[in-house]
Protein backbone atom coordinates (compact mmCIF):
# COMPACT_ATOMS: atom_id res chain seq x y z
CA UNK A 1 0.00 0.00 0.00
CA UNK A 2 1.38 3.29 -1.05
CA UNK A 3 2.22 6.07 1.45
CA UNK A 4 -0.91 7.98 0.69
CA UNK A 5 -3.04 5.57 0.56
CA UNK A 6 -1.96 5.01 3.99
CA UNK A 7 -2.28 7.96 5.17
CA UNK A 8 -5.91 8.58 3.47
CA UNK A 9 -6.85 4.80 5.16
CA UNK A 10 -5.40 6.41 8.78
CA UNK A 11 -7.27 9.62 7.92
CA UNK A 12 -10.57 8.19 7.12
CA UNK A 13 -10.38 5.42 9.53
CA UNK A 14 -9.56 7.75 12.33
CA UNK A 15 -12.41 10.20 11.58
CA UNK A 16 -15.19 7.56 11.41
CA UNK A 17 -14.01 6.35 14.45
CA UNK A 18 -14.11 8.95 16.42
CA UNK A 19 -18.27 9.91 14.86
CA UNK A 20 -18.87 6.35 16.25
CA UNK A 21 -17.09 6.92 19.66
CA UNK A 22 -18.94 9.84 19.88
CA UNK A 23 -21.98 8.32 19.08
CA UNK A 24 -21.57 5.20 21.82
CA UNK A 25 -20.83 8.30 24.23
CA UNK A 26 -23.82 9.74 23.51
CA UNK A 27 -26.30 6.94 22.82
CA UNK A 28 -29.35 5.78 25.59
CA UNK A 29 -27.57 2.65 26.40
CA UNK A 30 -28.42 2.52 30.35
CA UNK A 31 -27.29 2.59 32.45
CA UNK A 32 -24.78 5.12 31.72
CA UNK A 33 -21.58 3.57 32.35
CA UNK A 34 -22.22 1.23 29.66
CA UNK A 35 -22.05 4.33 26.83
CA UNK A 36 -18.10 4.71 27.86
CA UNK A 37 -17.44 1.11 28.37
CA UNK A 38 -18.80 0.23 25.01
CA UNK A 39 -17.01 3.60 23.55
CA UNK A 40 -14.03 2.39 24.78
CA UNK A 41 -14.34 -1.54 23.30
CA UNK A 42 -15.07 -0.23 19.90
CA UNK A 43 -11.87 2.25 19.62
CA UNK A 44 -10.13 -0.69 20.58
CA UNK A 45 -11.29 -2.67 18.17
CA UNK A 46 -11.67 0.10 15.60
CA UNK A 47 -8.04 0.93 15.59
CA UNK A 48 -6.90 -3.06 15.60
CA UNK A 49 -9.01 -3.37 12.24
CA UNK A 50 -7.17 -0.37 10.68
CA UNK A 51 -3.50 -1.05 11.95
CA UNK A 52 -4.29 -4.68 10.05
CA UNK A 53 -5.53 -2.91 7.06
CA UNK A 54 -2.87 -1.16 7.44
CA UNK A 55 -0.30 -3.77 7.80
CA UNK A 56 -1.88 -7.17 6.41
CA UNK A 57 -2.14 -7.13 3.02
CA UNK A 58 -4.20 -10.80 2.53
CA UNK A 59 -6.69 -9.43 5.49
CA UNK A 60 -6.64 -6.22 4.39
CA UNK A 61 -10.21 -6.15 2.53
CA UNK A 62 -11.50 -8.07 5.54
CA UNK A 63 -10.64 -6.17 7.91
CA UNK A 64 -11.34 -2.79 5.97
CA UNK A 65 -15.06 -4.86 5.31
CA UNK A 66 -15.51 -5.29 8.99
CA UNK A 67 -14.49 -1.93 9.72
CA UNK A 68 -17.28 -0.47 7.61
CA UNK A 69 -19.74 -2.54 8.46
CA UNK A 70 -19.89 -2.04 12.43
CA UNK A 71 -19.59 1.74 11.75
CA UNK A 72 -22.87 1.43 9.50
CA UNK A 73 -24.60 -0.69 12.09
CA UNK A 74 -23.86 1.75 14.74
CA UNK A 75 -24.96 4.72 12.77
CA UNK A 76 -27.96 3.01 11.74
CA UNK A 77 -28.95 2.00 15.29
CA UNK A 78 -28.18 5.29 16.46
CA UNK A 79 -30.26 6.71 14.11
CA UNK A 80 -33.56 5.04 15.29
CA UNK A 81 -33.17 6.08 18.92
CA UNK A 82 -36.68 8.25 19.08
CA UNK A 83 -36.95 11.99 20.13
CA UNK A 84 -39.74 12.13 22.98
CA UNK A 85 -42.20 15.10 24.34
CA UNK A 86 -42.19 13.67 27.43
CA UNK A 87 -38.85 14.34 29.63
CA UNK A 88 -38.21 16.04 32.60
CA UNK A 89 -37.55 19.42 30.84
CA UNK A 90 -36.30 22.78 32.25
CA UNK A 91 -38.73 25.26 32.96
CA UNK A 92 -38.33 27.68 30.03
CA UNK A 93 -39.09 24.60 27.37
CA UNK A 94 -41.34 23.20 29.41
CA UNK A 95 -44.55 23.21 27.73
CA UNK A 96 -45.02 23.28 23.82
CA UNK A 97 -46.66 25.48 21.89
CA UNK A 98 -49.78 24.86 19.94
CA UNK A 99 -51.93 26.95 17.12
CA UNK A 100 -55.34 27.11 16.11
CA UNK A 101 -55.62 29.05 12.89
CA UNK A 102 -59.25 29.79 12.25
CA UNK A 103 -59.42 31.69 8.54
CA UNK A 104 -57.88 34.89 9.99
CA UNK A 105 -57.47 34.34 13.41
CA UNK A 106 -54.25 32.64 14.64
CA UNK A 107 -54.80 31.34 18.70
CA UNK A 108 -51.36 29.91 20.22
CA UNK A 109 -51.21 28.37 23.44
CA UNK A 110 -48.12 28.34 25.26
CA UNK A 111 -46.69 31.52 24.43
CA UNK A 112 -43.60 32.49 26.45
CA UNK A 113 -43.52 35.67 28.86
CA UNK A 114 -41.58 35.30 31.64
CA UNK A 115 -40.31 38.11 34.04
CA UNK A 116 -36.52 37.75 34.35
CA UNK A 117 -34.93 38.91 37.53
CA UNK A 118 -31.74 37.20 36.62
CA UNK A 119 -31.10 34.24 34.00
CA UNK A 120 -32.14 31.55 36.74
CA UNK A 121 -34.58 33.78 38.29
CA UNK A 122 -37.75 34.67 36.87
CA UNK A 123 -41.28 34.36 37.39
CA UNK A 124 -43.21 31.25 34.77
CA UNK A 125 -45.66 32.71 32.99
CA UNK A 126 -47.45 31.01 29.79
CA UNK A 127 -49.79 33.06 27.99
CA UNK A 128 -52.51 32.14 25.23
CA UNK A 129 -52.77 34.73 22.62
CA UNK A 130 -54.59 35.53 19.47
CA UNK A 131 -53.51 37.26 16.32
CA UNK A 132 -55.49 38.87 13.41
CA UNK A 133 -53.27 37.91 10.37
CA UNK A 134 -55.06 40.40 8.22
CA UNK A 135 -52.97 42.72 10.54
CA UNK A 136 -49.71 40.68 9.92
CA UNK A 137 -48.22 42.93 7.60
CA UNK A 138 -44.28 41.66 7.35
CA UNK A 139 -41.42 40.34 9.82
CA UNK A 140 -37.60 41.72 11.50
CA UNK A 141 -34.84 39.26 11.84
CA UNK A 142 -32.68 39.28 14.84
CA UNK A 143 -28.85 37.86 15.28
CA UNK A 144 -27.68 37.15 19.00
CA UNK A 145 -24.08 36.83 19.26
CA UNK A 146 -22.76 35.33 22.67
CA UNK A 147 -18.53 34.88 21.94
CA UNK A 148 -16.93 34.15 18.76
CA UNK A 149 -18.28 36.92 15.60
CA UNK A 150 -19.11 33.67 13.61
CA UNK A 151 -21.77 31.98 15.37
CA UNK A 152 -24.94 33.78 16.19
CA UNK A 153 -28.81 32.72 17.19
CA UNK A 154 -31.15 33.73 14.84
CA UNK A 155 -34.68 34.25 15.49
CA UNK A 156 -37.98 35.96 13.43
CA UNK A 157 -40.21 38.31 15.03
CA UNK A 158 -43.50 38.78 12.79
CA UNK A 159 -44.80 42.03 13.03
CA UNK A 160 -48.71 42.89 13.26
CA UNK A 161 -50.23 46.73 13.25
CA UNK A 162 -52.21 47.42 16.60
CA UNK A 163 -53.20 51.07 16.94
CA UNK A 164 -53.24 49.65 20.78
CA UNK A 165 -49.79 49.21 21.13
CA UNK A 166 -46.67 51.85 21.31
CA UNK A 167 -45.28 52.59 17.82
CA UNK A 168 -48.67 51.04 16.39
CA UNK A 169 -47.53 47.57 16.02
CA UNK A 170 -47.51 44.00 18.24
CA UNK A 171 -44.87 41.59 17.41
CA UNK A 172 -44.76 37.71 17.56
CA UNK A 173 -40.93 36.40 18.31
CA UNK A 174 -39.87 32.66 17.35
CA UNK A 175 -36.60 31.02 18.48
CA UNK A 176 -35.75 27.75 17.25
CA UNK A 177 -33.69 26.25 20.20
CA UNK A 178 -32.77 22.82 21.26
CA UNK A 179 -34.81 22.14 23.94
CA UNK A 180 -32.74 20.79 27.63
CA UNK A 181 -33.59 18.52 30.03
CA UNK A 182 -33.45 19.67 33.86
CA UNK A 183 -30.01 18.03 34.36
CA UNK A 184 -28.79 19.67 30.97
CA UNK A 185 -26.31 22.16 29.86
CA UNK A 186 -25.64 23.08 26.15
CA UNK A 187 -22.67 21.91 24.46
CA UNK A 188 -22.31 22.62 21.32
CA UNK A 189 -20.44 18.84 20.46
CA UNK A 190 -23.72 17.10 22.16
CA UNK A 191 -25.96 19.19 19.86
CA UNK A 192 -24.89 16.50 16.55
CA UNK A 193 -25.52 13.69 18.73
CA UNK A 194 -29.33 13.46 19.26
CA UNK A 195 -29.38 14.70 22.80
CA UNK A 196 -31.57 17.45 22.58
CA UNK A 197 -35.04 17.74 20.92
CA UNK A 198 -35.97 20.66 18.50
CA UNK A 199 -38.02 23.03 20.35
CA UNK A 200 -39.94 26.00 18.93
CA UNK A 201 -40.07 28.84 21.42
CA UNK A 202 -43.03 31.48 20.41
CA UNK A 203 -43.11 34.18 23.21
CA UNK A 204 -43.46 37.89 23.91
CA UNK A 205 -40.14 40.04 23.07
CA UNK A 206 -39.92 41.23 26.36
CA UNK A 207 -38.81 37.47 27.36
CA UNK A 208 -36.92 36.20 23.98
CA UNK A 209 -35.30 39.55 23.36
CA UNK A 210 -35.08 40.70 27.09
CA UNK A 211 -33.76 37.73 28.42
CA UNK A 212 -30.59 37.88 26.29
CA UNK A 213 -29.66 41.68 26.24
CA UNK A 214 -30.41 42.36 29.82
CA UNK A 215 -29.65 39.05 31.58
CA UNK A 216 -27.52 37.31 29.63
CA UNK A 217 -25.16 40.35 28.66
CA UNK A 218 -25.39 38.92 24.94
CA UNK A 219 -25.33 41.15 21.70
CA UNK A 220 -28.41 41.54 19.93
CA UNK A 221 -29.08 43.17 16.23
CA UNK A 222 -32.28 43.53 14.63
CA UNK A 223 -32.93 44.33 11.10
CA UNK A 224 -36.44 45.38 9.65
CA UNK A 225 -37.42 43.21 6.67
CA UNK A 226 -39.06 44.18 3.23
CA UNK A 227 -41.12 41.25 3.26
CA UNK A 228 -44.55 42.17 2.26
CA UNK A 229 -47.91 40.87 4.60
CA UNK A 230 -48.51 37.95 2.14
CA UNK A 231 -45.29 36.75 2.44
CA UNK A 232 -45.23 37.27 5.82
CA UNK A 233 -48.23 35.15 6.78
CA UNK A 234 -46.97 32.30 4.54
CA UNK A 235 -44.14 31.96 6.75
CA UNK A 236 -45.96 32.41 9.96
CA UNK A 237 -48.62 29.57 8.90
CA UNK A 238 -45.35 27.57 7.51
CA UNK A 239 -44.21 28.22 11.27
CA UNK A 240 -47.11 27.34 13.26
CA UNK A 241 -47.83 24.46 11.04
CA UNK A 242 -43.90 23.25 12.49
CA UNK A 243 -44.64 24.25 15.65
CA UNK A 244 -48.26 22.10 15.94
CA UNK A 245 -46.44 18.75 14.28
CA UNK A 246 -43.51 19.07 16.67
CA UNK A 247 -46.33 18.92 19.79
CA UNK A 248 -47.54 15.86 18.83
CA UNK A 249 -44.35 14.33 16.67
CA UNK A 250 -41.36 15.71 18.02
CA UNK A 251 -37.70 15.75 15.97
CA UNK A 252 -34.31 15.79 17.14
CA UNK A 253 -32.31 19.62 16.96
CA UNK A 254 -29.30 18.82 14.77
CA UNK A 255 -26.11 21.65 15.85
CA UNK A 256 -25.44 21.64 11.71
CA UNK A 257 -28.57 19.78 10.37
CA UNK A 258 -31.56 21.31 11.81
CA UNK A 259 -30.79 24.77 13.79
CA UNK A 260 -32.18 28.20 13.94
CA UNK A 261 -30.28 29.39 11.05
CA UNK A 262 -31.21 26.26 8.73
CA UNK A 263 -34.64 25.99 10.14
CA UNK A 264 -35.21 29.56 9.01
CA UNK A 265 -33.87 28.73 5.56
CA UNK A 266 -36.36 25.51 5.50
CA UNK A 267 -39.25 27.25 6.06
CA UNK A 268 -38.67 30.22 3.32
CA UNK A 269 -37.82 27.12 0.74
CA UNK A 270 -41.18 25.08 1.93
CA UNK A 271 -42.36 28.76 0.13
CA UNK A 272 -41.04 28.43 -2.69
CA UNK A 273 -37.69 30.69 -1.96
CA UNK A 274 -34.19 30.15 -3.43
CA UNK A 275 -31.64 30.09 -0.82
CA UNK A 276 -28.45 28.81 -1.87
CA UNK A 277 -26.50 27.21 1.04
CA UNK A 278 -23.23 28.77 1.43
CA UNK A 279 -20.94 29.19 4.06
CA UNK A 280 -22.11 32.24 5.43
CA UNK A 281 -25.16 30.09 6.24
CA UNK A 282 -22.80 27.49 8.09
CA UNK A 283 -20.89 30.63 10.20
CA UNK A 284 -24.23 32.08 10.98
CA UNK A 285 -22.90 34.94 12.58
CA UNK A 286 -22.33 36.29 9.23
CA UNK A 287 -25.83 35.61 7.58
CA UNK A 288 -27.14 39.09 8.49
CA UNK A 289 -24.08 40.24 5.66
CA UNK A 290 -25.83 37.21 3.36
CA UNK A 291 -29.18 38.60 3.94
CA UNK A 292 -28.17 41.83 3.19
CA UNK A 293 -26.41 41.20 0.31
CA UNK A 294 -29.71 39.29 -0.75
CA UNK A 295 -31.25 42.81 -0.64
CA UNK A 296 -34.11 41.31 2.36
CA UNK A 297 -33.10 44.85 4.62
CA UNK A 298 -34.18 47.47 1.67
CA UNK A 299 -31.43 49.51 2.94
CA UNK A 300 -29.17 52.45 1.50
CA UNK A 301 -26.83 52.21 4.38
CA UNK A 302 -23.64 50.29 3.95
CA UNK A 303 -23.73 46.90 5.68
CA UNK A 304 -21.25 47.87 8.45
CA UNK A 305 -23.15 51.44 8.85
CA UNK A 306 -26.52 49.33 8.99
CA UNK A 307 -24.82 46.90 11.37
CA UNK A 308 -24.03 49.29 14.00
CA UNK A 309 -26.89 51.02 13.88
CA UNK A 310 -29.33 47.63 14.26
CA UNK A 311 -27.70 46.89 17.51
CA UNK A 312 -30.46 47.07 20.57
CA UNK A 313 -28.75 46.46 23.88
CA UNK A 314 -28.75 50.10 24.87
CA UNK A 315 -32.60 50.68 24.08
CA UNK A 316 -33.28 47.30 25.51
CA UNK A 317 -31.52 48.11 29.09
CA UNK A 318 -34.22 48.36 31.89
CA UNK A 319 -36.69 48.04 29.63
CA UNK A 320 -37.49 44.74 29.36
CA UNK A 321 -40.53 44.70 32.46
CA UNK A 322 -42.43 47.84 29.97
CA UNK A 323 -45.15 47.46 28.00
CA UNK A 324 -43.35 49.28 24.96
CA UNK A 325 -40.09 47.04 25.09
CA UNK A 326 -40.93 46.47 21.60
CA UNK A 327 -40.98 50.02 20.44
CA UNK A 328 -38.57 51.15 22.30
CA UNK A 329 -35.90 48.91 20.85
CA UNK A 330 -36.84 50.03 17.53
CA UNK A 331 -37.43 52.99 17.60
CA UNK A 332 -34.60 54.45 16.04
CA UNK A 333 -33.26 51.50 14.14
CA UNK A 334 -33.33 51.80 10.18
CA UNK A 335 -36.83 51.37 8.83
CA UNK A 336 -38.32 52.53 12.62
CA UNK A 337 -36.91 55.83 12.94
CA UNK A 338 -40.14 57.20 10.88
CA UNK A 339 -43.11 56.78 13.58
CA UNK A 340 -45.39 54.10 12.62
CA UNK A 341 -47.69 56.00 10.25
CA UNK A 342 -44.73 57.22 8.37
CA UNK A 343 -42.98 53.97 7.25
CA UNK A 344 -43.73 52.71 4.12
CA UNK A 345 -44.72 49.42 3.22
Amino acid sequence: MSLLLRMVTLLTGAIMGLWAVLMLHYSNLTPAWLRDVAAALYAALAVALVLLALSNRRRRSLAIATFVGIWAALVLWFRIIPPSNTRDWQPDVARAPRARIDGDRATIENVRNFAYRSETDFDVRWETRVYDLNRLDGYDLLFVYWGSPAIAHTMVSFRFRDEGEAGGYRFLPVSIEARKERSESYSAIAGFFRQYELYYVVGDERDLIGLRTNHRGEDVYLYRTVADAKRARALLLDYMKTVNELSSKPRWYNALTDNCTNGILFHVEALGGNVPYTWEILLSGYSDRYAYEAGSFGSTLGFDALKSRSRINDAARGQDRSAGFSWMVRRDLPGYSLTSRQIVQ
